[in-house]
């Protein structure tokens, strides 16, 4: 038996219910799903390959802190940051080969064929595009049968678009048609972009969906010609996002959270900070540097937009709080007020070096030229949260899998049917 499973940013349960069109998804079982908490990507994708709840992978976010350093870091895409078994781990001992096409942290030894976003930044602005795979030249093969490379301003930023997930698509038919390996992961983004840009349930999400639908199809027709079984899941569910709330600010204003200035912008001072917010969408972690957690949780105590202030763990096994917010409501990681004192990055597209999850870079901004929006007020989706109905997204399936509760438990039941 082969299978591929077809991750999709963003494929809530309602999102399907309310799109749906296509006639092939009555060819498979379909059904809601939990996902798991946090309902962010890294996390839910650590889980779907693991089995393990995050506090047991310890993928808590998209980026971490690391204390020693005292540096935030997002979107690192080693395999070894999140932890436990894979699930095709007994499959690949018996000599099965296993593919992981644009999904997070998949560059390690945990699987056969990679591919992933990889670009070199230059020194002096710029990038050179470019993706990781293995084995080595296994990009430039299927950019040649794509007809096109993989353009990152696709994939992240003001200029995102459906072309990123249809590259992907192309790139997932290039390994079935040849056989490279019999379980295949991949990972369309794009639904994801219009939904935190418009918000769900209006005209932007019907024609997002109806693109991913059509290479659903595409995928699900060749998966019947080339002997595979397929599974289509979402990770998690956008909602409206209506408020804005600044734990930084608030760490700022009680002076746990230290700036430094330069050239009139205000950095983050870590070494002087007793605390820090890494925000990430509905999830905020709280890194006590030198300051209680209880004095931390005072600080959030009736703060509007935050529904809870919880004592957890971090993944490097710190005791740290985490903030959810309520519905409808998320977390900026900025910390300045007016935008002349915003650091340099602020405007840009920065993934790896702002340290919190920023989704204003999927706006532009009118100036300076070519400089992303930090206007928050213009984020209109959002996500992280899995309480309720906010936890059901799509599993649809040809595989009799779909009786399956979470997302987390759908990892052992996929093992059981791997040959």
């Amino acid at each position: 038996m082969k299978i591929l499973m077809v991750i999709c940013a963003a494929l809530g349960y309602d999102s399907f219910r309310r799109n749906a069109k296509a006639a092939f998804w009555r060819s498979l079982k379909t059904s809601s799903m939990k996902t798991v908490f946090p309902a962010l990507t890294c996390p839910v994708q650590a889980s779907l390959r693991t089995g393990l709840s995050p506090d047991g992978h310890r993928m808590l976010a998209n980026g971490f802190f690391d204390r020693e350093i005292r540096r935030a870091m997002f979107w690192e895409q080693s395999s070894d940051l999140y932890k436990g078994a894979r699930f095709w781990e007994g499959y690949r001992a018996r000599g099965g080969r296993v593919a992981q096409i644009c999904l997070q942290q998949s560059l390690g030894s945990d699987s056969d064929i990679v591919i992933s976003p990889a670009p070199i930044h230059k020194h002096h602005g710029g990038m050179i595009q470019d993706c990781y795979s293995r084995p080595d030249g296994l990009y430039r093969q299927i950019c040649s049968a794509a007809g096109s490379r993989f353009n990152l301003y696709d994939y992240w930023g003001p200029f995102t678009s459906g072309n990123s997930t249809e590259w992907i698509v192309k790139a997932t038919e290039h390994v079935m048609k040849a056989e490279m390996a019999g379980l295949v992961l991949s990972y369309l983004p794009h639904l994801d972009y219009d939904l935190q840009r418009f918000g769900p349930g209006g005209k932007e999400e019907a024609t997002a969906f109806a693109f991913l639908e059509k290479r659903i199809e595409r995928l699900h027709d060749l998966a019947k010609i080339a002997g595979y079984e397929i599974v289509v899941l979402g990770d998690y569910q956008i909602e409206k996002a209506e408020n804005v709330v600044y734990p930084n600010r608030i760490l700022l204003d009680k002076g746990f959270f230290k700036t430094r200035q330069v050239s009139g912008m205000l950095y983050p001072d870590m070494f002087g900070s007793g605390a820090f917010a890494l925000c990430d969408h509905q999830v905020a972690h709280v890194h006590a540097l030198g300051v209680s957690t209880a004095d931390l949780a005072a600080a959030f105590k009736s703060v509007p937009g935050v529904a809870q202030v919880l004592e957890k763990r971090s993944g490097a096994g710190e005791v740290c709080l985490t903030l959810l917010a309520e519905h409808g409501s998320w977390f900026s990681y900025r910390w300045w007020e007016s935008k002349g004192e915003a650091p340099e990055y602020a405007s840009h597209v920065d993934i790896h070096n702002k340290p919190g999850f920023d989704p204003c870079e999927l706006f532009m901004s009118l100036w300076p030229p070519f400089s992303v929006s930090q206007d928050d007020r213009r984020v209109k989706g959002t996500h992280g949260l899995a309480d309720g109905a906010s936890g059901d997204v799509l599993l649809a399936s040809s595989l009799d899998v779909v009786s399956v509760e979470s997302l987390a438990g759908l990892a052992g039941r996929i093992a059981g049917v791997l040959p």
